[in-house]
């Protein structure tokens, strides 16, 4: 009997609506800032994955944790320790990493250095032991009006600059090779994307926390993958997983004395496997995913 109510008990704080309208207000700029950092990365994980650069998303985000950590440490801006955390993983692996192979190796090197930095800086902070687990988990209402600010600028900015470079990238994406005979500056793309993916990651990081991004980045598209061939459907439907997957997992969390990280992962599971079982009814029936079709040169950008 004992273990029945301990059972409950344990459920209750998984699944607690209690005084949830109040709740909904305390949450209000985590709900906004998750909704547009939700949009931009599904914007970018077609690319992250066309690109195969699930890999490089996570050691992206150790490092940023570490750049965060440190931020934590020294008393300054979090936002900005973990900007700068990811923009130099993001260069380093978009310089130095210009095969897969150089990439591979070189993400191998950043995560573990950049976790192990994360945990000395987090071991020496004498500060809310909520501050540390919620950089590695996700806060429900670590997002204040100023962090607000900060993460509407970041997803501003990436929004911006991926219209600017969407049709060149888009192209050297699927045909590199091609790309840099219609005179694409290819290299000059990938320097570009990795840095607004590392922007992406840093601003994400504040709401879900550094461990799980790949849920944000990688598995918006690969369920939308799953039921489209169409490079502006799985678009699409990588924004509205993305967003769907953020904010139920957010309105979820907060009736909870659980991190948000695991109901934001849920949902996007969720939804992947779903998308999975309708990918695979289709095939069954005759349909298969086509490859991409290269962009006519006459619509690209140089």
């Amino acid at each position: 009997m004992s273990g029945v109510v301990s059972a409950g008990a344990d459920f209750s704080r998984v699944i607690n609506f209690d005084d949830y309208g109040a709740l909904l207000e305390l949450a209000r700029n985590s709900l906004l800032a998750g909704i547009a950092v939700a949009l931009v990365a599904g914007l970018m994980s077609p690319f992250v994955m066309n690109r195969e650069l699930p890999f490089a998303v996570h050691g992206i985000s150790e490092l940023s944790f570490a750049g965060a950590a440190g931020a934590l440490l020294l008393g300054t801006s979090v936002v900005m320790g973990s900007v700068l955390g990811s923009l130099l993983a993001a260069l380093l692996i978009g310089v130095l990493g210009t095969r897969a192979r150089d990439r591979n190796s070189l993400v191998g090197v950043l995560m573990p250095f950049g976790l192990g930095l994360g945990v000395l800086f987090l071991a020496l902070y004498e500060g809310r032991a909520a501050n540390k687990f919620g950089l590695l988990t996700g806060q429900i209402i670590a997002v204040d009006d100023a962090k607000l600010g900060a993460l509407l600028t970041i997803c501003v900015i990436v929004a911006a600059v991926m219209a600017v470079i969407w049709r060149p990238l888009t192209f050297a994406s699927v045909d590199p090779d091609v790309a840099v005979a219609r005179g694409i500056n290819v290299r000059l793309l990938s320097i570009v994307f990795m840095l607004l993916l590392g922007l992406t990651i840093a601003a994400a990081i504040q709401i879900i926390g550094a461990l799980l991004v790949l849920a944000l980045l990688c598995t918006p598209a690969a369920a939308a993958m799953q039921v489209s061939a169409s490079a502006r459907t799985i678009t699409l439907l990588s924004v509205t997983f993305a967003t769907v997957s953020m904010a139920g997992g957010i309105l979820l969390a907060l009736g909870s004395e659980v991190p948000i990280s695991p109901y934001v992962t849920t949902l996007s599971f969720a939804i992947w496997a779903v998308c999975r079982v309708l990918g695979v009814r289709r095939t069954r029936r005759g349909w298969a995913p086509r490859p991409a079709a290269p962009v006519a040169p006459a619509a690209v950008g140089t």
